[in-house]
This record gives C-alpha cells, sequence and structure tokens, in this order.
C-alpha cells in the first residue's frame, strides 16, 4: 500500500513524527499511579460527596431515616401528581412491605414480580432499590434481574431510587472492579440524574429518553 497516496493524512502525521513504516506492535500505554487515576481515594464521606455531586446532576437527594421512608415516598410522589407506582422486589422494599403500604395510601401499586413489561408503560413512577451509588459521580447503579426489570427506572416520568450506606463505592475504578467480580446480569443500568439530550439544536431537553425526576432517598 503507498501510504501517500491512499492515506494521506496518516502520511503526513508519520512524517511528522519521523517514522516511515507502520509499528510491529501496538504500544503500551504506561501504569498510571493509582493516587493521580482517582479523583475520590478516601472511603471517609462518600454519602456527603454523592449528595453534591447528585445534585449538581439536577438529582433529587435526601437523607432519611428508615422508619421515615415509605412516608417520605408517598409524600413525594404527591407532589410529582404519580398515581401509579411500581416497585422492584428486592430485599429491603420486600421487608418494609412497601407495596403494600403504598397501595393502602392511596395509589396503584405493583411488585414487578406480578407484572409484564408491556403494563409497565401504564405507571408514573418507579421505585427501586439500588445496587451501587458511585461518589465521584453522583450516579445510581441498577443491576437487571427478575426482582428489577431495568423498565423500573427507564420507562416512568418519576424514578424514586433507595440508596443504603453499603451501596456507596469511591469512584468508577470500584464500580468496575466489583461488577467484574460479582457479575453484571442481563445488564447495569448508571443513572446520574434525569434523561437528558441536546439533539435538537443543541438545546437541552430532559426526559425524552427516560425519567424527568430522579428522586435519591440516603438512607442513614
Amino acid at each position: 500500500m503507498n501510504l501517500e497516496t491512499e492515506n494521506p493524512v496518516l502520511f503526513r502525521v508519520r512524517q511528522a513524527l519521523g517514522s516511515t513504516t507502520s509499528l510491529a506492535e501496538p504500544p503500551v500505554p504506561p501504569a498510571i499511579d493509582e493516587p493521580i487515576a482517582r479523583l475520590v481515594y478516601s472511603a471517609i464521606g462518600l454519602a456527603g460527596l454523592f449528595h453534591k455531586r447528585a445534585t449538581d446532576m439536577k438529582m433529587l437527594v435526601e437523607s432519611v431515616r428508615v422508619e421515615e421512608l415509605l412516608p417520605k415516598v408517598a409524600e413525594f410522589l404527591r407532589e410529582r401528581n404519580s398515581k401509579s407506582v411500581m416497585l422492584s422486589a428486592t430485599s429491603l422494599l420486600n421487608d418494609l412491605n412497601a407495596t403494600q403500604y403504598l397501595a393502602d395510601h392511596g395509589f396503584r401499586a405493583r411488585s414487578w414480580r406480578d407484572m409484564t413489561a408491556d403494563e409497565a408503560y401504564d405507571y408514573d413512577a418507579g421505585v427501586t432499590e439500588v445496587d451501587y451509588a458511585v461518589a465521584e459521580t453522583g450516579t445510581v447503579v441498577v443491576r437487571h434481574r427478575p426482582e428489577h426489570g431495568r423498565l423500573l427506572s427507564l420507562v416512568p416520568f418519576v424514578h424514586v431510587s433507595i440508596v443504603q450506606p453499603k451501596n456507596f463505592v469511591a469512584d468508577l475504578i470500584d464500580l468496575f472492579e466489583v461488577l467484574a467480580k460479582e457479575g453484571t446480569g442481563s445488564g447495569v443500568t448508571l443513572i446520574s440524574g434525569p434523561s437528558k439530550t441536546a439533539d435538537i439544536e443543541m438545546n437541552t431537553v430532559t426526559g425524552v429518553h427516560g425519567p424527568n425526576v430522579v428522586k435519591a432517598f440516603v438512607l442513614s
């Protein structure tokens, strides 16, 4: 191949670098020291950092005690005029009997295990536990599995996520390490605030490809 005629841009780059032939093997990038690669190195203060970064991403964040959780969730859903809510069938929500509590307080509430995927489009809000919360980026992370379908956090106008202290990881390095060990199930959703897009004339619009409102209740 005549690089000068077939790919003149690459040819000029090689000339500028003083190279006349292609590399036999790709170069190995240098190792980066962990304190340089990580913006968040300590495990101290992760909840506070998550609160700040998530708020910067337009996520609503509130710290609550376990006994306050369900009343606070019901109050928030009423403020958002949500009348129907679907919930993940995960351990904390099951232990709190969250589906029945919301049904008793005037909501049309269903557990994910009792629904079909098509029915998800009939609900105003989804309430989920999260698997991880990344302090560095203000991101909640959900692994998809039978008790927690991806539609719970992607389809409704309002998404409420429940974050426990054990869910916090410092940064994406920690997140990807733990996902590599524990697996990703059928997929993983990373949520950093409401759905946003700027496809049309570079004007940012929320709620086009997912929830318009994301609320995180952080248990203390």
